[in-house]
């Protein structure tokens, strides 16, 4: 995976021996890594080791424990439509013209792939930053730091801020990272890629519950890892899968992306 210029980073719950364990995710358009740990933090990505040398472009939800590693992030828009959605309805946050203005620059990006072009114009760039950053601003003119939802302070110091100011928070703050996409055609919309990858695991913990052990769950992964591996290198699963058991299995070929 050392030679994807784009990766995409996940982690879920894992039950293991009846404790909450971790599944971490590094996934490209054509490999697949898992990786469980006790720990969600820095140290378990740090252990996978992935992230240690990669120098690419990350594309992940905006844990905050992603920062810790030389790459470029790019942002998970499908999450910010979510957290919208959210606000709008929870908080009846007019959060529907950030909504509306994501969908089409995404939409437009699209024609732009489909037409081959390799980029937005200038002028094309320009005006979604300038629509994006002035919808953020106004909205958080409406969401003063001093509108929180209890005036006690965390053990951090920092005092709890309601949903709606931390999501406008991180959209200004990480704007470049948001509209990655948008500038680099390579950069997807969203994150789907991992999140595809882990839904097989949220599947299997739903019918057995959990893993018994940490090698019953290092096993399953490194089993499971394998047909996605076949799949995505477009290779013949079940030929894969028979050459595999009469020893002498199929090695997806690494294409460039």
């Amino acid at each position: 995976m050392q030679g994807s210029a784009v990766r995409h980073f996940d982690e879920t719950e894992l039950r293991v021996n009846g404790k909450l364990w971790w599944l971490h995710v590094a996934s490209s358009e054509f490999l697949t890594d898992y990786f469980v740990h006790p720990k969600r933090e820095q140290v378990a990505m740090t252990e996978m080791a992935v992230l240690l040398e990669f120098q690419g472009i990350s594309v992940h939800d905006g844990w905050s424990s992603y920062a810790h590693y030389d790459c470029d992030p790019a942002l998970c828009n499908a999450h910010h439509l979510r957290e919208l959605r959210f606000v709008l309805e929870r908080y009846q946050q007019p959060s529907d013209q950030m909504m509306e203005l994501s969908i089409e620059i995404k939409a437009q990006v699209e024609q732009a792939q489909s037409e081959g072009q390799a980029a937005l114009s200038s002028e094309t760039l320009q005006d979604f930053e300038q629509r994006y950053h002035t919808l953020v601003t106004t909205e958080l003119a409406a969401n003063p730091s001093t509108e929180v939802l209890t005036e006690t302070p965390r053990p951090n110091g920092r005092v709890k801020q309601s949903p709606a100011k931390n999501l406008l928070d991180r959209l200004h703050r990480h704007q470049s990272h948001v509209l990655a996409f948008m500038h680099d055609f390579r950069v997807p919309f969203d994150d789907n890629q991992a999140e595809r990858d882990l839904r097989m695991m949220k599947l299997k913990q739903k019918i057995s519950g959990g893993f018994r052990s940490e090698t019953g769950a290092q096993i399953f992964c490194r089993i499971r890892g394998y047909p996605i591996h076949t799949q995505k290198a477009r290779s013949r699963l079940l030929e894969a899968l028979r050459q595999t058991f009469s020893g002498c299995p199929l090695m997806p070929a690494l294409q460039p992306e």
